[in-house]
């Protein structure tokens, strides 16, 4: 099965990630996957506008650790250079979207978290349901978001918000703050996304393509490229300080959710390697 969906609908091209069974998380295979579909998107002269969205219940609930967590830690001592390597690829293949000379939209439902949220960002504009629910919840332990699109969407007060609780939230929220473009009741998502993606394709490639330019070139400017290479080498140490391996002890001994869940609800000192802030 193909983790990434290719389809061309008249003017618009359809991206779908396509692993519902895992909510889309990312695997090995999906960064190069849905690099290679935006690719043929910006080689056929039909195309002038691609909605990127997620078959199933979710957009993507990020990297897939169910399956192989190890594939992205190393054993002490470890080389960043080498980690640096291997995520700056995934990077890379999600700024694809960003790069893309042909305008993307993103359909959020359901999640779009950790690094399902780092692809979401690279679009162009995001429009969830408003039920949906958007974050990063690894900048609590393990984790920084190697696309670093969040400064340059909200500023830096408001990332700071996101990234310092690596909390979710959702799309009505998320467009409150300028995070995303507009949130639709979950039964209007799809309307809402194809008469803006209607609407677009109705003009020029190269009007659509110079106005992209520009405002990107704007966030060039701004030093992006240089903060995601910060971000990227800052996501491999949060996986080998000694936090991160605590989470990975944790997550081995109780299980992945289990792990997870006390990340998110902050019952677990990951310094102190124990249990904190439990009901009596």
């Amino acid at each position: 099965m193909p983790r990434v969906l290719y389809q061309r609908d008249g003017r618009i091209a359809r991206i779908t990630l396509n692993r519902p069974e895992v909510l889309n998380a990312i695997d090995g295979a999906l960064p190069s996957e849905l690099e290679a579909a935006v690719t043929e998107a910006n080689r056929d002269p039909a195309v002038h506008v691609i909605v990127l969205a997620g078959a199933g219940r979710a957009f993507c609930a990020g990297y897939d650790l169910s399956r192989d967590p190890n594939t992205w830690v190393q054993e002490q001592p470890w080389d960043p250079m080498r980690d640096f390597a291997l995520m700056m690829r995934n990077t890379e293949a999600f700024m694809s979207l960003f790069r893309s000379y042909r305008p993307v939209i993103c359909k959020v439902h359901g999640f779009a978290v950790a690094g399902g949220s780092d692809i979401a960002l690279c679009c162009d504009l995001v429009v969830m349901a408003e039920d949906a629910r958007i974050g990063y919840m690894p900048a609590r332990v393990w984790g920084c978001p190697t696309t670093a699109m969040w400064v340059y969407r909200v500023g830096p007060e408001r990332a700071k918000r996101m990234l310092l609780t690596g909390d979710t939230i959702d799309g009505r929220e998320a467009e409150r703050i300028g995070l995303v473009l507009k949130a639709v009741p979950a039964d209007a998502l799809d309307a809402e996304v194809e008469a803006l993606a209607a609407r677009m394709a109705s003009v020029p490639q190269n009007q659509l393509m110079m106005q992209k330019l520009m405002i990107n070139q704007a966030l060039e400017n701004m030093g992006l490229r240089s903060t995601q290479m910060v971000a990227t080498i800052f996501d491999g140490i949060a996986r080998h300080t000694p936090e991160g391996a605590a989470f990975k002890r944790r997550a081995e001994s109780v299980g992945w959710a289990a792990a997870v869940r006390e990340r998110d609800q902050g019952t677990y000192d990951w310094t102190a390697d124990r249990p904190i802030n439990r009901p009596e």
